[in-house]
Order: C-alpha cells, then structure tokens, then sequence
C-alpha cells in the first residue's frame, strides 16, 4: 500500500472527516485497489442491504438552440443551423409514452440556454406534461434555471417556485463541471459561475426540491480543483441535505472544441468516484457512469464505491454527440449487477424501491 494514503484511509474507516489536505493527497496517490478496497467498505457500511439499484428513465433534450457555446459540448447549435430545433408537442409526448410502456419512472429533460423562451413557455410545458402523462419530472440543470432567472428578471426562489407548482419535481446535477472559477473561465465563460450553481442548489433545496449532483473532470482542471469541487458540494450538502445522489464522469472530447486533450481512462475514473465516496460522507448514494466508461468499467465501479447503475437511458443525446455511444437495457444491467452476487432493485428519483 501507498504508505501516504494508509493514515487516510484509516482516518476514513474510522468514521472521521477528511479534510481538503487528506483528499489532495489521495488525488495524488496511484494505488487504486486501496481506494477502491477502502470506498468498497465505507459503500456497505452504508448500504449493508445486498442489492444495487437502478431507473428506467429517457433523457429528453427539449432543445439545442443554446447561446453559452462550451467548448466541450457536442450537442448544441444556434439559432441559424439547419438542425436546430425546439421540440414540439407531438414529439415529446410519444417520447413520454414510450418510456412509460417501458416501465419508465422518470425524464431527465434537459436543453439549451435558449434566448428567447420566457418562464410561462416552461410553464405550460410543465402543466402538459403532467395533465397528460404520469411521470417524474427531473428537469432543468443550474444553468439553465440561473439562465431562466436572469432572462425573466425574477428571483431563483420565484422562478423555481412557479416552475415546482407548473409540475417540477427535481433538478438534475448537470452543468457543474468543476465548481471553480479557473475551470468555468476556461471551458464554459458564458455559463453561470460556480457560485451561481450552487446557489440555484441552494434554492431549490430551501423550496422542497431535491437534486442529484455531478462533476466532469479529465479537462483543464488540476486535482486541487476536483478536491474544491467535492467541499463545496459537501458544505452545501451539511447545509440542506438536498441532494441525492453524486454521479462522475470523464469529458468525452470527440466533436468538440477540445478533442486535443486525451481522454482520461478508466484508472483515473474508478479513482475520482472512489474517492469521491471517501470525501462525500454526506452522500448516501453514488451513481456508476456506464454511459461515458462502458458497461464493464460500469459493473466495476460497483466495487469502488458506487451503489447505484444509473439509469436504463432508453434515449441519450449529449454525450452520444461526443462520440460515446454506451447502451444496456433492463435485462443487461440486471445481470451486470448480479454477476457481482447482488440483487438487482427497480427505484424511483427518491431512492425508494419500487419491485420489493
């Protein structure tokens, strides 16, 4: 064992918290197995049940017009390019009920930072959707809400409230890359600042809304950053408990601004989500990343600290548009999970099991 994580790895294993020093070194450190060994025990200390769970969800990209040009993503266009789009009605209800005959529990509908689109145009989405089709509504990332906020000219706590009565019911942890200045100026300096984020967290915390949380690495920012990312989504998580579960992944590069830097590997994924399971203490549930690692890396990470395969992704749209295209359906990610002795569980958003 690397002698300079073992006194860390102990202090964890005691139930002690690491300090933003204690994380910086495990970033530095190259023994794998002892951070995946250490986050695989504090992982059934917390979820001693035996089973890992998953949802049967659709991501639903309502738009790509966007105007905030991040130089990692793939998947958005302007007002002008011949594929732009604003999705109508039509469609997104057959997406909707497709999932629904499927089993499906939830959309994550996510899109553009789109210029013209008021609150009330969200509003009457929200309330079709939901007059129409029963289904979790996990919508919106920060930047989008911040952007909603700002174009409206009204309060986050407003906004969100007339977003939470049209019929939201989460927020995704999207558009958080890495919550530092240094990060956000280099890869996305149109989007909200990091404080931005985590302040649109904080509000829809306050009004009742949870929220998954998420980071990308692998691009501009030094392990120091990633180690800046994870306090502040501990503070916040210390402040109000809000979030639900925290999901990693590396930037996929192909088709974007930034196809020059290397993508990180899968050694360096197993250890920022093992880690990452040692530093959040306050997190309960980690979600494996088998959309952007594959579903072997995927099953893997069950023993580094995940607890949770995500979901099914009847429909993905970003990442597919970086070159990574990863797709399991029920019956695989069943068996990815009990190929590593344990029971595969259906969930809702809330972590509840719904096939007992």
């Amino acid at each position: 064992m690397d002698t300079n994580i073992q006194p860390i790895l102990e202090k964890s294993l005691a139930g002690e918290r690491l300090d933003f020093d204690d994380c910086l070194t495990l970033f530095k450190s190259h023994d794998l197995l002892a951070l995946g060994h250490a986050a695989d025990v504090i992982r059934q200390r917390k979820h001693p049940e035996g089973y890992v769970t998953y949802i049967v969800d659709r991501n639903i990209n309502y738009t790509n017009w966007c105007y905030v040009d991040c130089d990692f993503c793939a998947f958005y266009r302007h007002r002008q390019d011949p594929d732009a789009y604003v999705m109508e009605r039509d469609e997104l209800g057959k997406k909707i009920q497709e999932t629904l005959d499927l089993g499906g529990e939830l959309i994550l509908m996510q899109g553009g930072l789109h210029p013209k689109l008021k609150l009330d145009w969200y509003e009457d989405l929200l309330r079709w959707i939901k007059a129409n089709y029963r289904i979790h509504i996990h919508g919106f990332s920060p930047p989008e809400l911040d952007w909603f906020a700002k174009i409206n000219r009204m309060s986050l706590r407003e906004m969100l409230i007339r977003l939470q009565d049209a019929g939201l019911d989460s927020i995704p942890g999207g558009g958080a890359e890495i919550l530092t200045d240094h990060a956000r100026n280099e890869i996305s300096p149109k989007k909200c600042t990091a404080d931005e984020w985590l302040e649109v967290m904080r509000q829809g915390h306050l009004v009742g809304l949870k929220s998954s949380a998420t980071m990308m690495y692998g691009h501009v920012e030094s392990y120091a950053e990633r180690v800046e990312h994870l306090v502040r989504l501990r503070d916040l998580q210390d402040e109000t408990g809000g979030f639900t579960a925290f999901i990693c992944w590396s930037l996929q590069p192909t088709n974007t601004r930034m196809e020059h830097i290397p993508p990180a590997g899968s050694f360096e994924y197993l250890k920022t989500l093992a880690i990452s399971r040692l530093f959040l203490d306050n997190f309960n549930n980690f979600q494996s990343s088998w959309v952007t690692q594959g579903p072997k890396i995927g099953q893997l990470s069950l023993k580094f600290g995940a607890n949770d395969m995500g979901g099914t992704m009847i429909e993905e749209n970003v990442v597919s548009k970086a070159g990574t295209v990863y797709c399991m359906p029920i019956e695989e990610i069943e068996r990815t999970i009990s190929e590593l002795g344990y029971i595969p569980k259906r969930r809702n958003f809330f972590y509840e099991i719904l096939n007992n």
